[in-house]
């Protein structure tokens, strides 16, 4: 959004944030959603970079696709624990871990 635009919607009222800002998360809370955020991608990556379907995936981890599907996308009901066991079902070492992190 160009500085004019931004400017014009202020004087009119409106307020910019983040969607942190919009939930009134505390900084603790964002990082935590940050990071799950950053592991889901990363998994969905490395499961796309090996050739894997998440059917194929969720054979490993004993699960679903739909689970599986739940954890790319982030989903609020996946734990980190659950993300951390298929990042090393699909082959991440602690170090790529560590970095990801």
């Amino acid at each position: 959004m160009n500085a004019e635009k931004r400017k014009r919607l202020e004087a009119a009222g409106w307020r910019f944030g983040s969607a942190a800002d919009f939930l009134g998360m505390t900084p603790e809370e964002e990082a935590y959603v940050e990071l799950k955020l950053h592991l889901a991608d990363t998994l969905e990556a490395k499961r796309k970079a090996q050739g894997l379907t998440q059917k194929a995936l969720a054979a490993r981890l004993k699960s679903s696709q739909s689970r599986v599907a739940f954890m790319e996308r982030g989903d609020p009901s996946v734990s980190i624990d659950l993300l951390i066991r298929a990042l090393f079902a699909v082959g991440v070492k602690r170090r790529e871990l560590a970095k990801a992190i």
